[in-house]
């Protein structure tokens, strides 16, 4: 008997259990050559606040808003100068328009799924309208990005609400760093295995400016994998367009870049841009049925709603210092997205419908025979 109990804790302790839900970086993975900042999240730029609702109700609701805000006071009367880079349009980003036409931002951002989009704009108009000293405000533009769900979510019931919205707002703090299954991040797919919210941060040296560019996405969508450079995807067996040629390359990314480097919108959205190349490093390929944008914003200075002044004055970077904050955009992009996915957990949702998590102990092997870990 005492021999049948050994055999079976050695069994036991044998199995490939899956390793518990870690950072990329935690696990030996180095992406770049930049440092991270403190948290390596988008909350290491200064004042920059993250919040979730999470909703995994049941077993069809698998969904969520998350909410990221530039600063804490009035955003609307003291704006932000921001720009939008668009990859692929297959998406409903209410706001675009404005942003690329005036430059700035003057509502949080606020991401969920495809048809809670109207819910979070009308719950960021109310949180706006609401605001000591907007009284007499008659406009405003909300931010909604979103992905699409419905594979384990029951979206079609749209069960986000603008009181979810608010309370994403409401959370937000400015050392949130919570990842993978959460807030907008609950129900979505990435490169075949469970996506989900990421975030990483890159700090400048001080002789390149000391800048810090932090990053937020949420993942949902599809190409060959990539990790650090090597073909995980492939080697996993599971990529895109493979042997059936369907349609698996579609799904949309979001993606929100900060920084506290003093841009205006032209050199943001050359930022922007720079993010969409961390996404291509992934694998991900921006396939037609993707809605992959970039929302970017910089804190370094505000925009008065209202001025005595006709003229606007700030001290911006020179476009021959931003090449070191472009470098920053692509290595925490990439790595955010690697966070969604090794933070991630299995899930099970709507109809039944499972999607695992990435095999991370199978990666970690991929990864060192590929001499990227040691």
């Amino acid at each position: 008997m005492h021999r049948l109990y050994l055999l079976l804790i050695i069994v036991i302790f044998s199995l490939p259990f899956p390793l518990a839900a870690q950072r990329a970086r935690d696990l030996g993975v180095r992406i770049g050559v930049l440092p991270t900042g403190k948290l390596n999240a988008i909350t290491d730029v200064n004042g920059v606040k993250v919040g979730h609702t999470t909703l995994a109700i049941g077993d069809s609701i698998r969904t969520g808003v998350t909410a990221i805000l530039p600063h804490d006071g009035n955003l609307f009367q003291q704006k932000v100068p921001a720009a939008i880079e668009l990859g692929n349009g297959f998406g409903k980003l209410a706001g675009y328009s404005q942003v690329t036409e005036l430059g700035n931002l003057e509502t949080p951002i606020v991401l969920t799924n495809t048809l809670s989009v109207p819910a979070g704009s009308a719950a960021l108009v109310d949180w706006t309208l609401q605001q000591k000293g907007n009284e007499n405000v008659r406009s405003v533009n909300p931010v909604v990005g979103e992905t699409n769900d419905s594979y384990l979510n029951d979206i079609r019931g749209r069960h986000v609400k603008t009181s979810d919205v608010l309370q994403a707002i409401q959370r937000a703090t400015t050392t949130n760093q919570e990842e993978g299954c959460v807030g907008a991040g609950t129900g979505t797919v990435c490169f075949g295995w469970k996506g989900g919210i990421g975030t990483s941060s890159r700090k400048l040296p001080q002789k390149l400016g000391g800048y810090t560019v932090g990053v937020l996405v949420q993942t949902n969508f599809g190409g060959v994998l990539e990790v650090a450079g090597a073909p995980v995807g492939v080697e996993l067996g599971k990529y895109s367009f493979k042997e059936t040629l369907d349609k698996s390359g579609d799904g949309s990314c979001m993606i929100v870049v900060a920084t506290d480097a003093p841009l205006d919108a032209r050199n943001l959205k050359r930022l922007a841009k720079r993010a969409l190349l961390g996404l291509g490093k992934t694998g991900g390929i921006m396939a037609n049925g993707s809605g992959d944008y970039v929302i970017a914003f910089s804190t370094a200075y505000r925009i008065p709603h209202e001025s005595s002044s006709p003229l606007e004055t700030y001290p911006l970077l020179r476009n021959d210092d931003t090449s070191p904050l472009f470098l920053a955009a692509m290595e925490a992009t990439e790595e955010a997205i690697i966070n969604s996915l090794f933070m991630a957990q299995t899930t099970k949702g709507h109809q039944g419908h499972t999607i695992e998590r990435l095999p991370v102990s199978k990666t970690l092997e991929i990864l060192k025979k590929y001499g990227k870990v040691k």
